[in-house]
């Protein structure tokens, strides 16, 4: 009772601090978007962009090429392509990738693949069920379920492997005679006054070929060779996933996956098959200990095994001990920060990446598809590039519900699991956990937003800062000494200091105040009676 009284002490204040930071945020001209300006001003690399004068063999041309056909370029290709567009999608390798990445769609994900008409691409994959998480630490456990109970049946979150699901959705793409899709790695963007006409790339057998459109999509992923003439590209890799997969066991409870807030790694697992256990320990950049002389299976044994869940031990050892069986791959944070182009446009990993801990990457990816392919739909002239780019600069602030919402809780919580010899991080590790067992309004919304069902900074700000302060509360239970008001105090500072870093970082006026940026009032172009593009 004491802790939901807390709680609820703990929201009323958030609310209050909410409308007196937003208020006073709207009195400051804010320092990220000056920052952008004055970069817009600067001379733009001219990198992987090349004079249309070039010499290469053209391949004719289309309504919109697509630069990689991953989850957003498969999906956005699909969905251009049901509205009668003629695209071209140009993808490095059609082979069916062998990644770890990718693996987790949440129920909010899930949902913008019905809207796209896919949701039969995690089918006939052997892809799993997901209905939460489970967290554990020193001996405690807080069960976080997906708020689903107003939706149907089918509607839940999916793991699988990625490269079975982009490869369902390539097949659903070649299914469309009206878009063509083949293997070649695209070089540099031709452009001519300033304005992107097309593409110039490699096919199978080296042969250096162009293809031109009135748009261009690159979406070729979180490696883009290309995001350099296209955005202001600022990565971040915190820490490395180390990778592998377990089979032989069950996690505790079907349907969950597990997370072990543990020191010195939080420990993720997920199903991804029927037989397959997916297990990633999230480790600092500055920490990693090499595969090939043995040091990570060292550490994995000695470090992280011990912290693992006792029905799953024997499964982490032996996966550990099977040779080739252990990957890395970095976790790549990065804002979007684009660059307008007349004539091109960047979407997916290429524009935006987020902490994986989450599993919501494909699930930005896939709502920025749906609000990308919308703006598009009145659109039945693209050749004025000038003006299309100038209507299609709405989608960055339109995309901010979700992509800031999963971007900022991703890169959070990576932040609050990580191990830490600071004990006001200690203090909100447990804090969270004691907030999410409250049930009720404050596990349903924290979970609404894990699973991105709730796409909303105001909650999530609301949330975070209602956590924070039921901390507070709990350190100075049950007489608030000196040392436990310190405490709260570098509690309170820690959490908001980590918040309010991402917050920036995504843009404080799209993400709070999406009515005063100009780009959101942006209407269709009205085409010209008198000629026969947009003006």
């Amino acid at each position: 009772m004491a802790e939901q009284y807390m709680a609820g002490v703990g929201g009323v204040i958030a609310s209050l601090l909410g409308f007196v930071f937003l208020y006073c945020s709207s009195l400051i001209r804010f320092r990220g978007l000056k920052k952008l300006n004055r970069a817009a001003s600067m001379g733009f690399p001219k990198k992987n962009r090349v004079n249309k004068t070039g010499k290469s063999e053209g391949v004719g041309t289309a309504d919109i090429i697509i630069v990689g056909a991953g989850v957003a370029g498969a999906a956005l290709a699909y969905s251009l392509g049901k509205d009668g567009r003629r695209v071209r999608v140009i993808e490095r390798d059609l082979n069916a990738p062998n990644r770890m990445a990718g693996e987790s769609l949440i129920p909010g994900g899930y949902l913008k693949l019905i809207e796209l008409g896919l949701e039969d691409c995690v089918d006939e994959i052997d892809a799993q069920r997901l209905l939460g998480y489970t967290l554990y630490k020193d001996g405690k456990e807080a069960q976080v379920s997906f708020p689903l109970e107003k939706f149907q049946s089918h509607v839940a979150g999916r793991t699988f492997h990625n490269g079975r699901f982009v490869q369902r959705l390539r097949k659903k793409v070649a299914s469309l005679h009206n878009i063509s899709l083949e293997q070649g790695t695209v070089t540099s963007l031709i452009e001519e006054n300033g304005i992107v006409k097309g593409v110039q790339y490699k096919n199978e057998s080296g042969q250096v070929l162009t293809a031109y459109a009135s748009l261009t999509i690159v979406c070729d992923g979180c490696f883009s060779n290309l995001r350099r003439s296209l955005c202001y590209p600022k990565v971040d890799i915190p820490s490395y996933f180390v990778g592998f997969i377990l089979t032989n066991c069950n996690l505790p409870t079907k349907n969950y996956g597990a997370i072990i807030l543990a020191h010195p790694s939080p420990i993720v697992f997920s199903p991804i098959s029927s037989t397959e256990i997916r297990c990633m320990v999230n480790v600092p950049s500055e920490k990693v200990p090499s595969v090939s002389n043995g040091e990570m299976a060292c550490y994995l044994k000695t470090q992280v095994a011990p912290k693992v869940l006792p029905e799953l031990y024997d499964s982490f050892i032996s996966a550990i001990e099977k040779k080739g069986n252990i990957r890395i791959a970095p976790n790549k944070i990065m804002a979007a920060a684009p660059h307008l182009t007349p004539g091109a446009l960047l979407i997916g990993d290429a524009l935006n990446m987020r902490h994986a801990i989450t599993g919501g990457g494909m699930t930005v990816a896939l709502s920025d598809v749906v609000i990308l392919r919308d703006l598009l739909r009145p659109l039945h002239d693209l050749s004025d590039a000038s003006t299309i780019s100038k209507y299609l600069e709405s989608f960055y602030t339109l995309r901010k519900p979700m992509s800031s919402t999963i971007n900022i809780l991703a890169n959070v919580l990576q932040k609050v699991f990580s191990a830490s010899s600071n004990p006001a991080m200690e203090n909100l590790q447990h804090t969270f956990l004691g907030y999410l067992r409250l049930g009720g309004m404050f596990s349903y919304g924290a979970s609404a937003m894990l699973c991105g069902l709730c796409p909303s900074p105001l909650s999530l700000a609301f949330h975070f800062f209602s956590i924070a302060i039921y901390g507070v509360g709990r350190l100075l239970l049950p007489f608030p000494s000196p040392k436990r008001l310190w405490d709260g105090a570098k509690l309170l500072w820690v959490a908001s200091s980590i918040l309010l870093t991402y917050i920036y970082s995504e843009g404080i006026r799209q993400m709070f105040f999406p009515l005063t940026v100009p780009a959101y009032y942006r209407t269709p172009p009205k085409k010209d009676p008198k000629r026969n593009f947009m003006h």
